[in-house]
């Protein structure tokens, strides 16, 4: 199971619920760019542990200018997710906004098909469909 792909995409379903249960608890009486910030360090250090334990860890010399410069933009991307999220986690119901945040699953299959050529199937695109038209239920107002 440790190496399969829909093993750890499950686990990282349950995390992220939990991210969003703990989130909007911890965001209540702080600042939410703060709470990132807070959270962001978590994240590193925690991170710095499981490489070091793990002996994971290459010569910088070793990653390439290319993998450099995406990695940079994955992590501002990620950073501006992240203030973005606990800001409406602190505006909003944890139950609708860990959903409608979850409308980048749609833009990720939209961009990959896009920008890295990937296939999808006609099942795999009602899917994609079903989650986006779940995510514009979740966003009207009743």
């Amino acid at each position: 199971m440790a190496s399969s792909w829909l093993f750890w995409a499950l686990l990282s379903a349950v995390f992220a619920a939990l991210t969003a249960i703990f989130g909007k608890i911890g965001v209540a009486q702080v600042n939410s760019d703060f709470a990132t910030l807070l959270r962001t360090g978590v994240v590193l250090l925690s991170l710095a542990l499981i490489v070091y334990a793990t002996r994971q860890y290459q010569p910088l010399s070793t990653i390439s200018g290319r993998s450099y410069l995406f990695l940079l933009l994955s992590g501002l991307a990620t950073g501006a997710s992240w203030i973005c999220y606990f800001r409406a986690l602190k505006l909003g119901n944890a139950s609708l906004v860990a959903p409608v945040d979850k409308l980048s699953v749609v833009l990720v299959a939209i961009f990959g098909v896009v920008l890295l050529g990937e296939k999808l199937t006609f099942r795999q695109w009602c899917g994609i469909g079903a989650i986006g038209f779940g995510v514009v239920l979740l966003a009207l107002k009743p």
